[in-house]
């Protein structure tokens, strides 16, 4: 089988589903995917929009079946889907009439691996039940932990079985050409391209990397790991942090004291003290590591704990910026040097250095609970903490979100408005 690359279309809204698809086709896009949340949220005729469509391309119909499958193949299949998903978790009954209705309708079932345990023993299973293709898939919400489809395992399963292997899971045009020569032939990729502002470029390079074998960078982010988290936080705001958890983790009243775009990414290293009382916040900055961001309770306090020489004491020991619910002084000079800073307040007057207090506690700063090693991300919006064991996950999210509203912005610049484009009305709740 020649190499195919299969572009899932994992939308909400199938007018953009097909104007982006036309636009992966135009990149050369061989196979056509409607994904799972877009025969969901659409319906079966979203197959037959696509059909109309592109009545030269194969469409596949992403519909992850668990019961029943030689009724959902029949749906689909008469709908306009060339190719069905089947799920292995499904029993070996369901993929038997799945096949069996399919090839009645001139359709195909691809047998999708996520969440099988034993993936070679479940694809040998699917090939002598009649499939014709196996998938091997990590979902979405698993890259976000910074899973990926490893090579190894797409070459167990491509030496395996005799039918076509295919691959999904954050696939880009810099990792395409290593599945391939894991085995794999039909490489299937959804965010790398859906998400660009120019979709068929993007389609484009996947194309050629595919065909030339040496990877491509790509505009749209691969997933990242345990080591990147700083990077991947250094390219989003905190509105897209705070769309991805959901509104959590966003500090109240603690506002930015800083010239215009300025920002700080960094890990949290805690401090509590006393109303006015200076010392703890500045023997914190000896103990931070480079990098880290000073986040001090001071209980909401008017009286300043944090100035212009504190600052200096920062920057000399690589401590990336101050989160203060108090009062920050010196405002002037801190902007001067242009130290990253927010507060609750600005006064100009300091207390004295007692020493009452620590360094490294559990606080609650802007009404969230932080913990030294937290992830801090603050910008002109304001602050937000990501608890730790929780940060790669986020920051994938936050760079997804990032980069989806990069798409969205392009098809307003294009003409829309944000209402036509996520078609408000039609989507408006129902109570």
């Amino acid at each position: 089988m020649r190499p195919v690359l299969q572009v899932a279309l994992d939308l909400m809204h199938l007018k953009r589903a097909v104007e982006i698809a036309s636009e992966a086709v135009e990149g050369g896009a061989d196979w056509i995917e409607a994904g799972t949340p877009l025969i969901k949220s659409e319906g079966a005729d979203v197959l037959r929009q696509l059909k109309k469509a592109f009545p030269g391309h194969v469409i596949v119909a992403d519909m992850k079946t668990m019961d029943v499958g030689g009724f959902e193949v029949e749906i689909a299949a008469k709908a306009g889907a060339d190719v069905i998903s089947v799920l292995g978790l499904a029993d070996d009954g369901t993929l038997h009439e799945a096949v069996l209705v399919a090839r009645q309708y001139g359709a195909k079932v691809m047998v999708d691996l996520i969440g099988v345990e034993d993936k070679v023993a479940r694809a040998r299973r699917a090939e002598e039940i009649g499939v014709s293709y196996v998938c091997l898939h990590v979902g979405i919400d698993e890259q976000m932990k910074g899973g990926a489809a490893p090579a190894e395992t797409v070459r167990a399963v491509a030496d395996a079985v005799s039918i076509p292997v295919a691959v999904a899971g954050g696939i880009t045009s810099e990792t395409a050409p290593e599945l391939m020569r894991a085995g794999a032939s039909i490489i299937i990729v959804g965010g790398a391209v859906i998400k660009a502002k120019d979709v068929a470029a993007a389609a484009g390079r996947v194309k050629e990397a595919m065909a030339s074998g040496q990877g491509i960078a790509s505009v749209v982010s691969r997933k990242f790991g345990e080591n990147e988290v700083r990077t991947a936080l250094s390219k989003v705001s905190t509105s897209n942090v705070a769309d991805a958890m959901h509104k959590a983790g966003v500090m109240r009243h603690v506002l930015p004291r800083n010239p215009h775009g300025v920002k700080a990414v960094g890990r949290a290293l805690t401090v509590q003290t006393a109303k006015g009382d200076w010392a703890k916040p500045v023997e914190a900055i000896d103990r931070a590591a480079e990098g880290d961001i000073l986040v001090i309770d001071v209980g909401g306090s008017e009286i300043a704990v944090f100035g212009e020489l504190a600052a200096w004491s920062c920057r000399t020991k690589g401590v990336v910026g101050v989160i203060i619910d108090g009062a920050v002084r010196d405002l002037d000079g801190i902007h001067e040097m242009g130290f990253p800073a927010w507060s609750r307040h600005i006064a100009p007057d300091a207390g004295e250095p007692k020493g009452f207090g620590g360094i490294g506690l559990e606080i609650v700063c802007g009404e969230q609970l932080v913990r030294t090693g937290d992830w801090i991300v603050a910008d002109d919006s304001g602050v937000v903490v990501i608890p730790q064991e929780r940060a790669v996950e986020i920051a994938n999210r936050a760079v997804d979100v990032f980069e989806r509203e990069n798409r969205v912005r392009e098809e307003i610049k294009r003409g829309g408005t944000l209402s036509k484009v996520q078609e408000l009305e039609k989507w408006e709740q129902i109570r």
